[in-house]
């Protein structure tokens, strides 16, 4: 998966910024920061549960397999996953 100069935008309040991030093939990645720096909304952007957000848009694109998902009609939901988790 390809993440290529990706901005979203909750009305005119930007929740992402120009992220560029490359995840490799057949390996486990972990997204750490500080708390409100954008790693859930990141990752609520690439499994698209912000379409139904109403007022949210995305610039950018994010690629897999070569398909742009960003702009695409979901296909197969078992590509990626997403685990929210509160520790400490």
């Amino acid at each position: 998966m390809a993440v290529e100069h990706l901005n979203l935008f909750y009305g005119d309040f930007q929740g992402l910024r120009d992220i560029n991030l490359a995840f490799p093939e057949n390996q486990v990645t972990a997204l750490i920061g500080p708390s409100g720096c954008g790693k859930s909304t990141l990752l609520k952007t690439l499994n698209r549960m912000n379409d139904l957000v109403e007022g949210c848009r995305v610039e950018g694109s994010v690629t897999l397999d070569g398909t742009d998902t960003i702009f695409s009609t979901p296909t197969d939901p078992r590509t990626a996953d997403y685990v929210a988790g509160r520790f400490g």
